[in-house]
C-alpha cells in the first residue's frame, strides 16, 4: 500500500471494487528490473495490465512490448510505441492479424508450429522470428500448460524452415512459468536453448537472440526471492551456457511489472455459514473470480488482504464472490483466517493485484460491471 494509494481510497472514497494503480510504482518496476538486468531488452507483456495510462508510462521509459493481439498492438502503437519495438508473442494467430501487424510496421513475431510458420512467410515476409520451444514449469505458483511450444527437435527443423521461406530465424523463446520461485529453472532452460544454437550453427542456421520470457515475481502471501537474486540467476545461466558469446536477450516481464503496483478495494457484501456447527464463516465479496481474480482458480494465487480490524482476533474463513457461479469461490482450502469482528459493509484491500486483475475481468457476467481500475 503506497501512501498515494491510501490518501486516494480515503480521500476520493471510490465504489467498491475497485482497482488503483500507482504508475510510480511501475517506473520503479521497470528502472530497477532495467538497472539489474542491463543487457535484456525489456519487452513488457502487456496482457499483465493493458490500461493506456500504464502503457504510456512504460513507453515514455523506453520499454518496447509483447502484444498477443491485434487489440493490444494498436493500443501500444496509440499510446506512441514504435512498432519496431513490438513483438507479435502469441504463437496462435489469424492470418488477417499477421498481415495487419505487418502493415503497421511490426518486424518481430513468435511461432510454434509449421501451419504459422506458413502464415508468417504469406503475410510478414521477411520478418525476424522466434521460436518457442516447450520447458519444465517446476516452482511456478502458475504453471504454463503444452498449449504454447513444440519440442527442441521441432524447433530447430522449424528455423531451418523459416530461412527457406525468406524469414529471418532470430532466436529461441520459452517462458518457465508465471510466478515462477525456482531459481534454477533459468539454467535448465537456457541449456537447452544454447544446445539448440549449437545445432542450428551446424546446419547453416545462425541464430541471434535469446528470449527468457517472463517469471519474475510480485509479492503474494509465500516469500519470494528478491529481484536481485533473479536477475543473478539469469544472467548465471547466459554466462554459464554462452559464455562471452552473447546473443540478444529479450525479457518479457509482466506481473513483477504491474502486480505490486494495484490494490484492489472490495466491500463485505456477506458474512454467513452453511451449519451453526460450522467452524469457518463464509465471507462473500463484491469481486471474484469473474471480475478480476481469475488466478485465484485452483487457489493458485494466494493474494494478501487487509482489513479494518487487522490485529484482533481471527478465525478460519472461505472467501467468495458474489455471482451466481459455484464456482465463484476464491479460497476454500488455503487456510485463510480474517477478524473475528469483521462485519458487513466492511471494505476489504487485496494487495499485489495490479496484474492479470483488468485484463481478466469479465464484460458483464451477471450483470456485474467490469472492474473499475483507477491509474494514478
Amino acid at each position: 500500500m503506497t501512501e498515494k494509494i491510501r490518501r486516494f481510497l480515503d480521500e476520493r472514497r471510490p465504489a467498491t471494487p475497485c482497482l488503483v494503480v500507482d504508475l510510480d510504482v511501475i517506473e520503479d518496476n521497470y528502472s530497477n528490473l532495467h538497472r539489474l538486468l542491463p543487457a535484456a531488452k525489456i519487452f513488457y507483456a502487456v496482457k499483465a495490465n493493458p490500461m493506456p495510462d500504464v502503457v504510456a508510462r512504460l513507453n515514455a521509459l523506453g520499454s518496447s512490448f509483447d502484444t498477443a493481439s491485434r487489440g493490444e498492438i494498436e493500443l501500444v502503437l496509440d499510446q506512441g510505441a514504435d512498432p519496431a519495438n513490438v513483438s507479435f508473442g502469441n504463437t496462435i494467430k489469424k492470418e488477417t492479424d499477421i498481415a495487419t501487424a505487418y502493415a503497421l510496421g511490426v518486424r518481430l513475431f513468435a511461432f510454434d508450429s509449421e501451419a504459422e510458420l506458413e502464415k508468417l512467410a504469406r503475410s510478414a515476409p521477411g520478418s525476424r522470428v522466434f521460436c518457442r520451444v516447450l520447458v519444465e514449469c517446476e516452482g511456478a505458483e502458475w504453471p504454463l500448460s503444452r498449449k504454447f511450444g513444440c519440442t527442441p527437435q521441432m524447433a530447430a527443423d522449424l528455423m531451418v524452415k523459416a530461412r527457406e521461406k525468406g524469414l529471418d530465424p532470430y532466436g529461441i523463446s520459452f517462458h518457465v512459468g508465471s510466478q515462477q520461485t525456482d531459481l534454477g529453472q533459468w539454467d535448465k532452460a537456457v541449456g537447452g536453448v544454447a544446445s539448440l544454437f549449437s545445432i542450428l550453427r551446424e546446419r547453416d542456421v545462425e541464430l541471434r537472440m535469446i528470449n527468457l520470457g517472463g517469471g519474475f515475481p510480485a509479492k503474494y502471501r509465500a516469500d519470494v526471492p528478491p529481484l536481485e537474486a533473479y536477475a543473478a540467476a539469469v544472467m548465471d545461466a547466459i554466462y554459464n551456457h554462452f559464455g562471452n558469446a552473447i546473443p540478444d536477450i529479450i525479457i518479457e516481464p509482466g506481473r513483477s511489472m504491474a502486480g505490486d503496483a494495484g490494490i484492489l478495494q472490495t466491500e463485505v457484501v456477506l458474512i454467513s455459514k452453511k451449519d451453526e456447527a460450522e467452524d469457518k464463516r463464509w465471507i462473500y465479496l463484491d469481486v471474484g473470480k469473474f471480475s478480476g481474480l481469475a488466478e485465484t482458480m485452483d487457489e493458485a494465487i494466494k493474494y494478501r488482504l487487509r482489513t479494518p480490524h487487522d490485529g484482533g482476533a481471527t478465525a478460519p474463513v472461505i472467501l467468495a464472490g458474489p455471482t451466481c457461479d459455484s464456482a465463484d469461490i476464491l479460497y476454500e482450502k488455503a487456510s485463510y483466517e480474517l477478524p473475528v469482528d469483521l462485519k458487513i459493509g466492511d471494505k476489504i484491500e487485496i494487495l499485489a493485484t495490479g496484474a492479470y486483475t483488468t485484463s481478466y475481468s469479465s464484460v458483464n457476467f451477471n450483470g456485474f460491471a467490469p472492474l473499475n481500475t483507477i491509474c494514478i
